[in-house]
């Protein structure tokens, strides 16, 4: 069964995030050009955010983890951010398992960070 989608990038323009579509499956192999294209499309279209489709992705495995682990890498590289959009139940689970979750959750559902405190204001009042 396929979605339609196919693997590789999608046209944006520049204040739009880079769409990166994951196939039905990804192999070991492509990952390094995947990468490439990545980075090339950001230059291409000065985006400064990637948003990998993970919706036509059918087999949730360790080889579509370490894709995403290595687009994370080489999106951080070149200075944007990355989430995935439509991610299967299986690879959010292989996700976590393997603790990398957490680098692909929305800015709101992450934890702060241990030891930032929020600023208190003197007119603020005591909880």
């Amino acid at each position: 069964m396929s979605s339609g989608r196919s693997a590789g990038l999608l046209c944006v323009k520049a204040s739009e995030p880079l769409v990166v579509g994951l196939g039905a499956r990804v192999a070991r192999d492509e990952v390094p050009q995947l990468c490439e294209q990545m980075v090339e499309g950001l230059r291409a279209t000065g985006a400064t955010e990637v948003i990998c489709d993970a919706g036509a992705l059918d087999a949730a495995d360790m080889a579509a983890v370490e894709a995403l682990a290595r687009l994370r890498l080489a999106a951080r590289r070149a200075g944007v951010g990355m989430r995935i959009r439509d991610p299967d139940p299986r690879l959010t689970g292989l996700l976590d398992l393997v603790g990398l979750a957490e680098l692909f959750r929305e800015p709101e559902e992450r934890e702060p960070p241990l030891g930032v405190e929020e600023a208190v204001e003197p007119t603020d009042p005591a909880v």
